[in-house]
């Protein structure tokens, strides 16, 4: 008999990474939830997978977030993986940059972090174990010039992924991020650099793999922090 396996909640749902870990927890047995701003594409998606629900949410809004996760629960049951994909900024040096780009940019990329993992916590902590993986970026570890706002936000995402690691890891919890450190495959990217390889890029789809690894990954060789990037991406 197959185990059961609690619910995968993939917040920021797009076409490329977000796309790729719910085909993949979903196959891989999960029920998953589907959280986007917009369901056009997770609605799609949650058609494709065993089984599966799309449901609206701004991550950066708690009122969003709190009826967003009291449906999961009530629709698909417990939530044991967080797989925060929500990302989000604008590509401009500090002069340029204006407040409402930085709040809204710190909003999705570390708020809403916050807040997505304060809804999983509890009851992670009361089943004993869970796995919450934060998609980070190369801006998590390298403030670009023409990156105030991501390198701000995504800095501070994982300063607070470390601290939940500390404090839940001897809770059961396994706390990780993937620094995805390159350029992700995508229609856009693939469009914007016509000249660049396919081995230049990330695919989407070995990033979900990595994720889906740290969630099973056994308790006696967790990882906290794993950087993903092609062979050939200088560093």
């Amino acid at each position: 008999m197959s185990e059961t396996k609690d619910v995968c909640v993939v917040a920021g749902v797009g076409p490329g990474i977000g796309a790729s870990l719910a085909r993949r927890f979903g196959t891989a047995g999960y029920p998953v939830a589907l959280l986007a701003r917009s369901t056009e594409l997770s609605e799609r998606l949650a058609k494709e997978l065993p089984k599966a629900k799309a449901y609206t949410c701004d991550v950066a809004d708690p009122a969003a977030v709190e009826r967003a996760y009291r449906a999961i629960r009530a629709d698909l049951g417990a939530i044991g993986v967080l797989a925060y994909n929500a990302s989000g900024g604008t590509f401009v040096n500090i002069e340029a940059a204006t407040a409402e780009d930085f709040e809204r940019t710190w909003r999705v990329n570390t708020f809403g972090a916050f807040l997505a993992a304060k809804q999983v916590i509890p009851e992670m902590i009361a089943a004993g174990r869970g796995s919450i993986v934060f998609i980070g970026a190369t801006a998590s570890r390298k403030g670009g010039a023409r990156s105030p706002a991501l390198s701000s936000a995504k800095f501070a995402q994982r300063g607070l992924a470390e601290s939940m690691a500390r404090h839940l890891g001897p809770r059961g919890i396994h706390v990780a991020v993937v620094v995805v450190d390159g350029v992700v495959d995508l229609a856009r990217t693939r469009a914007f650099m016509k000249d660049k390889p396919d081995d230049f890029f990330i695919r989407p789809d070995d990033v979900a793999a990595t994720v889906l690894h740290l969630a099973e990954q056994p308790r006696s060789a967790w990882s906290f922090e794993v950087e993903a990037r092609p062979f050939g991406e200088t560093w």
